[in-house]
Order: C-alpha cells, then sequence, then structure tokens
C-alpha cells in the first residue's frame, strides 16, 4: 500500500472526471504485471506523466517517473514526488538519476522516461537520447513503448492551458516489451525504439477523432495543422535554450 500515491491518484482522477477527459487505452496487456521494464513516452503535454499512469494502473502496477529536479524542489509537489518515489533529476550532473534508475528496475520497478526529453511543440517525434535503452540494458528489463495522444489539447508548451472542462479524448496505446540484449548497439536500439513508436504514433494519429477549426493548432503540419514543422520547433526551442544561458549568472 502506497497512500501518498493512492491519494494523489484518486485526486487527479476526480479532476479528470470534472474536467470530461475521456480515457481510451489500448495494449495495457503489455505492461508486465511483475519485474522492472522502463515504460518509453512520446511527450507532447504537462500532464503526460499523470495520464500515462492509467495503462499501468490497468494491470495493477505504479510508475515512478523521472522527472526535472525542480519539481522536486518546489515547496508542494516536491514531499508528493519523493513520497511516490519518483526520481529526480539534474541536468547538470545525471549520473545519480541513471544509478538510481538502474537500481529501482532492478528492484522490479517501472519507470518512466521520456526520451525527447522535453515537449515536442511539433507533436511530432524529436529526437532521442539513449538513456531508455541504456538502462534497460543495464538492469536486463524490456523497455515498453507508450504512445500519448490528446494530452497536447489540455496544457502544452507555448499554448494556452485548457484546464477549466476540455472534454477531450486521450489516447493511450502500449506497445509489445522490447528486449535489449546485452551486447546491442545502444544507438541502433534507440534508433530502432524511435521507428517503433513513430509508426505507433501515426497509427493513433490516424484513428484519433478529426481537428477542426481552432483544433488545428494541436495537429502536426504533416496532417493538415497549424503546429509548427519539427524543424521549427526545434528552432524556437534552440532560441530558447540560448535565452535561458544568457540569462544564468
Amino acid at each position: 500500500m502506497e497512500p501518498i500515491y493512492s491519494g494523489v491518484i484518486n485526486f487527479a482522477r476526480g479532476v479528470f472526471a470534472v474536467q470530461g477527459l475521456k480515457f481510451e487505452r489500448t495494449g495495457s496487456e503489455n505492461i508486465p504485471r511483475t519485474g522492472g521494464a522502463v515504460i518509453a513516452m512520446n511527450h507532447i503535454g504537462y500532464f503526460d506523466f499523470s495520464y500515462a499512469g492509467y495503462s499501468a494502473r490497468d494491470v495493477g502496477r505504479l510508475v515512478r517517473f523521472m522527472a526535472k529536479k525542480d519539481v522536486f524542489d518546489h515547496k508542494v509537489s516536491g514531499p508528493l514526488m519523493r513520497g511516490m518515489k519518483h526520481i529526480p533529476v539534474d541536468r547538470a550532473a545525471g549520473a545519480g538519476a541513471y544509478r538510481a534508475a538502474v537500481d529501482a528496475l532492478r528492484a522490479g520497478e517501472l519507470i518512466g522516461v521520456f526520451p525527447e526529453t522535453t515537449i515536442s511543440r511539433s507533436f511530432e517525434l524529436r529526437e532521442f537520447k539513449s538513456g531508455a535503452v541504456r538502462m534497460a540494458q543495464e538492469a536486463g528489463v524490456p523497455v515498453i513503448p507508450l504512445i500519448i495522444w490528446g494530452s497536447q489539447r489540455v496544457w502544452t508548451k507555448g499554448l494556452p492551458r485548457q484546464m477549466r472542462r476540455p472534454k477531450v479524448p486521450i489516447r493511450l496505446d502500449a506497445g509489445a516489451p522490447i528486449d535489449i540484449a546485452p551486447d546491442a548497439d545502444v544507438d541502433a536500439e534507440t534508433a530502432a525504439l524511435r521507428a517503433r513508436m513513430e509508426t505507433m504514433l501515426h497509427a493513433v494519429q490516424d484513428s484519433y477523432q478529426p481537428m477542426t477549426g481552432d483544433d488545428l493548432k494541436y495537429l502536426p503540419a504533416r496532417l493538415g495543422g497549424t503546429a509548427p514543422t519539427l524543424e521549427e520547433a526545434n528552432a524556437l526551442d534552440e532560441k530558447e535554450a540560448q535565452e535561458r544561458r544568457r540569462e544564468e549568472p
């Protein structure tokens, strides 16, 4: 029993019900009922981590997410994150978070990872970092690809929040486990994981309810939406990163 995690889940479910969110899940049976696994997710909205936990809950599991250290430093979210045994990531010194994640995987935990590391403004997959594959390989556990779609319509980077009654479908699709051999090439496996998740993402996008009018801002340019292309989104991210570096003391 984990009273803090259970309490947060129950509170969140109440909020989602008031918001009128409609969760549609497929492939939850691919998440192992016991033992460790890396849950590799695409990242399109600020609440992805809270929605993605639904798929694990379907099989009676909890996910420990790797999240920015800033969230743990907050006086409200910090105690909750620590109580739920999530893993803080200090981007200036990530070795400690990596080690903690591998240890948790070996202890039988599900570890949630965003290989893109940040939200994709284009709603297409950004380039993947290799951490998800590396930690799965070292811990001897599978990678479970998990696609989320629709969460960008609630709150995403660079667009207004729709928190009151968005009443939108949130789609979650978990793919079959991917085993990483001890001698596998990490870069090749990371590229293969991204390709697999891109195929899954396109399938979910194609089967999602049509978006029209003002909702076109949540749709990739590839599908006729007004979201920036991947190249344009990358340029915006780089511009923001440069501005942050200039503001640092």
